[in-house]
């Protein structure tokens, strides 16, 4: 993956060019459809989504919960907190993107803490909600 392609994300915004392009090793692109399912609750979780284009609804039993878009992330509380995921989330239209695996994850946890601490703090403000 290109570090540039992390550069306009908030989550990785004040992060050198040296660590952007660490982090891009650590990190793939993928494309998918309009109602592709990304995240279905009760499913072990292997992966942490942040989108860069296109959006998603995220829902719990049923109900819409959220609707998300560029420059939002997902897929942090299953793969940190709980092992499964917590909730359902599909593509509402096509969407673009950057897709970390556990192991990448933990990696990056360990090399790059403020990037970590960031994430490890969305988590504590969403399950406060």
């Amino acid at each position: 993956m290109d570090a540039r392609s992390l550069e306009g994300i908030g989550l990785f915004s004040g992060l050198s060019k040296k660590e952007l392009e660490t982090l891009a090793r650590w990190t793939d692109e993928v494309s998918v459809p309009d109602g592709h399912a990304l995240a279905t609750e009760g499913e072990f979780a292997h992966e942490f989504f942040v989108i860069q284009e296109g959006s998603a609804k995220v829902t719990l039993n049923g109900e819409g919960i959220a609707e998300l878009g560029p420059g939002e992330f997902f897929g942090e509380i299953g793969l940190l907190e709980t092992e499964r995921r917590t909730a359902n989330v599909v593509a509402t239209t096509p969407m673009k993107l950057i897709v970390m695996f556990q192991r990448e994850f933990r990696q990056m946890e360990l090399e790059m803490p403020a990037v970590g601490n960031r994430i490890r703090s969305a988590i504590r403000a969403r399950l406060d909600d």
